[in-house]
């Protein structure tokens, strides 16, 4: 086997076998066989296992951060801001299922050791957006969780479908079934945008209770 192996080749082959397998599932022998080179050939370029999962996601962060930020600055006014970030980040993920797949890992406790990468890589893609929208989400709804469902829709969307009307599921690779989906979402993010009415009588319902 050679131990000539360019950087990026190293990290594009990892971040194929932890999105199949996991962190915890991909021993370094596993990444060398895969890449036809020694383990040691690995480490010299890019470090130990942790180092190089670690570089994975950043590259993952900064391909979703990318596409996320032109969004925001390119988004409109209004309600349709929300639709136009929300549809490039769904159009990102439908496009880049190996990102999905190295947080959907996470999410069963995978890499648990490596606690800190969701407030160093997922944080940030929040607080752009939530500072974006902030002025457009009412006061009863929280803008994180709002952002959460729209993560959490997406992802489990694209991670298992969603039932056909006659028969069998709608999965992601069928351009319909996203585009059936994503005008859900608008609805789905429309009706959390709507304010909520005033009590009766101009009255808080805490008033209301005393």
């Amino acid at each position: 086997m050679s131990n000539v192996i360019p950087r990026q080749r190293i990290i594009e082959g990892a971040a194929r076998l932890f999105g199949e397998l996991g962190y915890d599932g991909t021993p370094l022998q596993l990444i060398a066989d895969a890449l036809g080179v020694r383990t040691s050939a690995i480490t010299e370029v890019v470090g130990d296992k942790r180092t190089l999962y670690i570089e994975v996601m950043r590259q993952a962060f900064e391909a979703e951060r990318t596409v996320l930020e032109a969004a925001v600055a390119e988004a409109g006014s209004g309600p349709a801001a929300v639709h136009e970030i929300m549809d490039a980040y769904l159009d990102f993920h439908v496009a880049n299922p190996q990102n999905r797949a190295l947080w959907a890992h996470r999410w069963v406790a995978d890499a648990a050791d490596l606690s800190e990468l969701e407030d160093r890589y997922a944080r940030p893609l929040f607080e752009l957006v939530a500072e974006r929208i902030g002025g457009l989400v009412p006061p009863d709804v929280d803008t994180y969780y709002l952002l959460g469902t729209m993560v959490w829709c997406v992802h489990g969307f694209l991670g298992s479908g969603l039932f056909d009307r006659p028969r069998g599921m709608r999965k992601a690779d069928d351009p319909a079934a996203v585009e059936s989906f994503r005008r859900h979402l608008h609805v789905l993010m429309d009706r959390l945008l709507v304010p909520q009415a005033p009590p009766p009588n101009g009255r808080t319902r805490a008033m209301a209770r005393n």
